[in-house]
């Protein structure tokens, strides 16, 4: 085991915490996510560091954190990058289960599950943006496990929902809709809540058992939400095709157009500007041009089957959610 320098931060004690509580490890899944490293050492001293960090001699679920290119897909299919100290790890035990998280394309995540090489897939999915059900299928195929990533930030900020989201989603939460939403999919494994304190555990645990089939009410309230959003944007609403692409600037219409549709919608503003601004401020993380790199060079407009004036929406999703960047997590 290669000689770890002193933590930077305070370090967590999980075998101390659960002797506190009197639970066996063995009941307790300890999952963490690790960035990286081309160098084999240098992942080496990551994986041994977080054990010491945790004060553990496994971890349950390692994922790798962030197959969001294909140069990071490349790394996985090459013998002598970090892949294979995770493997051996995996081999030896220190690793259970072997995942990855993403924030890549739909192409590029079907290829990396397909490489065989993981146990379960961190992934963005949420009532507000299904493009990756393809992936929870195909991984229901391949016996990967299903993480969805922060549905109630990423899915669109519903623990601050806006008046009208509230007002559509009576008797119910936005919140309370998006977990029940994901928990009548059996292929989904689990929710990422990602709790800052104890007060958030409240509402995921009001409907962690509930992971029964959609109610004929929620049902209805998920059409009503949806028929009133149509009737708001009229011709302007986008169907998430993705026909549109490629962009000949790198805009990622497709994602401009989900964020207008919610923004203007459903007027869930604050979500679309709080993602909005992430455009050419996350790099491969968020991939995309901001919308006034437009040009209206027109390629787009004959592949869209809506007929949008997509050039003209990008103009007004532009004014609408531009504003200055947040400090990310990643930085």
């Amino acid at each position: 085991m290669p000689e770890l320098k002193e933590a930077k931060y305070p370090i967590i004690s999980y075998n101390h915490i659960l002797s506190e509580l009197s639970v066996n490890r063995k009941n307790i899944i300890l999952t963490t996510k690790i960035v990286p490293s081309i160098n084999q050492e240098i992942m080496r001293a990551k994986l041994f560091q977080s054990l010491a960090h945790l004060q553990v001699d496994y971890i349950d679920c390692l994922a790798i954190h962030g197959v969001n290119t294909e140069e990071h897909l490349q790394q996985l299919q090459t013998k002598d990058s970090y892949i294979a100290i995770l493997l051996e790890a995996k081999e030896k035990g220190i690793i259970r289960h072997l995942g990855f998280s993403t924030h890549g394309s739909l192409e590029l995540i079907e290829k990396a599950v397909n490489t065989e090489l993981f146990d379960f897939i961190n992934l963005h999915y949420y009532y507000f943006f299904q493009r990756n059900y393809s992936i929870i299928q195909l991984a229901e195929k391949k016996d990967l496990g299903v993480f969805i990533i922060s549905p109630g930030d990423k899915g669109g900020k519903l623990y601050q929902p806006p008046i009208k989201l509230t007002n559509l989603s009576q008797p119910f939460t936005p919140l309370e809709l998006n977990y029940r939403f994901l928990l009548d999919n059996p292929f989904i494994t689990t929710l990422s809540v990602g709790a800052a304190n104890p007060e958030e555990l409240i509402q995921p645990l009001k409907v962690a058992n509930k992971d029964f089939s959609l109610t004929l009410e929620e049902k209805e309230i998920f059409k009503k939400i949806e028929v009133n959003a149509k009737e708001t944007l009229q011709t302007d609403s986008c169907s998430q095709c993705y026909q549109c692409l490629p962009c000949p600037e790198n805009i990622n219409i497709p994602e401009v157009l989900r964020l207008r549709n919610l923004g203007v919608g459903l007027d869930m503003t604050e979500y679309a500007s709080y993602r909005y601004q992430m455009f050419e401020n996350a790099g491969h993380w968020f991939w995309g041009k901001k919308a006034d790199k437009c040009t209206d060079c027109g390629e787009c407009l004959p592949r869209c089957p809506e007929k949008l004036n997509i050039p003209d929406l990008l103009r007004d999703s532009h004014s609408r959610f531009n504003g200055s960047g947040g400090r990310r997590l990643w930085e």
